[in-house]
């Protein structure tokens, strides 16, 4: 009896319910699964629509990302290989993107070390000399540099294929010894501040930027010395009859290479630690001798190239010593290179004859 008066009493409140409001469905027990279910797929009208739009905005935000690394590859691409842009942008694009300038084998050759090389040149030039490359005599010497700077570059590059293979490195204590010696001899101011305001003013480099090119050419002495075994073997035998007890001024004369001090025994003249006449390896090698003593080879710029030298300390007086050397010169980069060239021919990605 309870039941059936509780059924008429959910009639009468259904009946009521759809009086009241017809358009408000009734939820019970039994149909709520069915109003879930309407729930959701209305849901889904505005849940689809948006996943699909953010598909798109996706696909068109990767669209236009490409669009511009293609166009931005493209100007790049022009400003390097066609018209041989030197700007600083051009620079800082190619210290970023290792774009290349020239290959050996598999072995590609950075765009931005010819930069590197060119751009320190032309701030020199532009505001130690006051040099206009707008001129016409500034062109042409811009241009004879550039050939220059292109054959640097492809030398080192060569240089760190052999260094690589023969086990040759310069350490950081190397390089920073160079450093001491420079700040001694007072070549490059006394302190790093001095130095760095050197650097930047005359050629528009940070002191990493000068380490890096000093450690490229202690690089290149070590790699020139090992490839040279005529001139090693010179210098040995002049280190060894000096050695023996002969007299350092007949070995000079009998091996040295230098024709300005070969035929007077080798000697120099006195000189200081600020002495410009000879290069800082050799005055800090000389002041580091005792008075009659003679060092070993030692590996030291000469000309446009290097030479491996033995040094004697003659006489000290006062602040200045008279030194002594024997030179032995060694081959010129390009002549002890030419053989591995022809192994191994570079690629230019430049125009030789607009260099």
């Amino acid at each position: 009896m309870k039941k059936q008066l509780k059924k008429i009493q959910e009639k009468r409140v259904a009946k009521q319910a759809e009086a009241e409001d017809p358009k408000v469905p009734r939820i019970t027990t039994q149909n709520v699964a069915e109003h879930r279910e309407e729930v959701l797929s209305g849901a889904r009208k505005f849940i689809y629509p948006l996943q699909h739009s953010k598909h798109r905005i996706v696909i068109l935000s990767t669209s236009i990302f490409v669009v511009v690394v293609l166009v931005f590859t493209l100007i790049m691409a022009l400003l390097l290989y066609r018209f041989e842009n030197t700007s600083g942008f051009t620079y800082q694009v190619t210290r970023v993107i290792p774009a290349p300038i020239a290959r050996i084998d598999g072995t590609f050759v950075a765009y931005e070390n010819y930069l590197f090389e060119l751009n320190h040149y032309i701030h020199y030039y532009e505001n130690q000399q006051e040099l206009s490359f707008e001129s016409e005599a500034g062109k042409q010497q811009l241009n004879s540099y550039k050939d220059r700077a292109i054959n640097k570059v492809i030398n080192d590059a060569y240089i760190k294929l052999i260094a690589k293979e023969k086990g040759i490195s310069v350490s950081d204590e190397e390089v920073e010894s160079q450093i001491r010696i420079a700040r001694e001899q007072n070549r490059l101011g006394s302190n790093e501040e001095i130095l760095e305001d050197v650097l930047r003013d005359f050629w528009n480099w940070s002191l990493d930027d000068f380490k890096r090119s000093l450690k490229s050419e202690l690089l290149a002495q070590k790699v020139v010395r090992a490839l040279d075994s005529e001139a090693e073997q010179k210098a040995t035998e002049a280190l060894s009859r000096v050695t023996a007890g002969e007299d350092f001024g007949k070995v000079a004369a009998d091996l040295s290479d230098d024709v300005a001090t070969n035929e007077i025994e080798g000697e120099f003249g006195f000189v200081n630690k600020s002495n410009r006449n000879v290069s800082q390896q050799t005055v800090d090698t000389l002041f580091s001798l005792g008075e009659g003593q003679t060092s070993g080879v030692t590996i030291v710029p000469y000309g446009r190239g290097y030479a491996l030298s033995i040094i004697k300390n003659l006489e000290e007086k006062n602040d200045q010593v008279r030194g002594a050397h024997i030179i032995i010169q060694l081959k010129s980069i390009d002549e002890v290179l030419n053989d591995r060239k022809e192994q191994q021919p570079f690629r230019l990605y430049m125009n030789p004859s607009d260099v």
